[in-house]
């Protein structure tokens, strides 16, 4: 049986240990906000945060996550419902069309600025150009995360 944490809960998988964690969070956990795409890692729709540090969880074997930390985007606003500067700078700026993306963009964004505190466009785009985003709201995703820096930085 693999043993971890999933948005600071208790979790625990018992079967194949080389299946992805994608499916783990999916079809045995019931959090369905991270979505399947490539398959492959490529696109980032599934990207979810393992020990604070944004992963392509279709890459990643629930056998790899033993007594570790997974946060997905269910996860992500604080317990009393606030929202996560990026999720707020996503709805300010409108951001998703079909959404089909967003968890992983946001969650990826999130990592980035823990990263990139006050980042520059170019910034954005060197870190940010492996995320797909069927619907091209790049240039909606980059003033978002420049938002959701402006928020953070506000927060402290």
């Amino acid at each position: 049986m693999i043993s971890f944490k999933v948005n600071n809960k208790p979790a625990s998988f018992e079967g194949d240990t080389d299946t992805p964690l994608l499916w783990v969070l999916r079809d045995r956990l019931g959090l369905t906000g991270t979505k399947f795409s490539c398959g492959v890692g490529l696109c980032g729709a599934c990207v979810v945060h393992l020990d604070g540090r944004a992963v392509a969880s279709c890459r990643v074997p629930v056998s790899s996550v033993e007594g570790r930390a997974v946060k997905t985007i269910e996860g992500l606003a604080a317990a009393d419902g606030e929202l996560d500067p990026v999720q707020q700078a996503w709805l300010e700026h409108d951001v998703a069309q079909c959404g089909y993306c967003q968890s992983g963009q946001i969650m990826a964004a999130v990592d980035f600025l823990n990263r990139y505190p006050d980042p520059t466009d170019k910034d954005i785009d060197n870190n940010m150009s492996s995320m797909v985003c069927r619907c091209g709201t790049y240039v909606r995703i980059r003033k978002a995360i420049h938002r959701a820096a402006e928020l953070k930085r506000a927060e402290s």
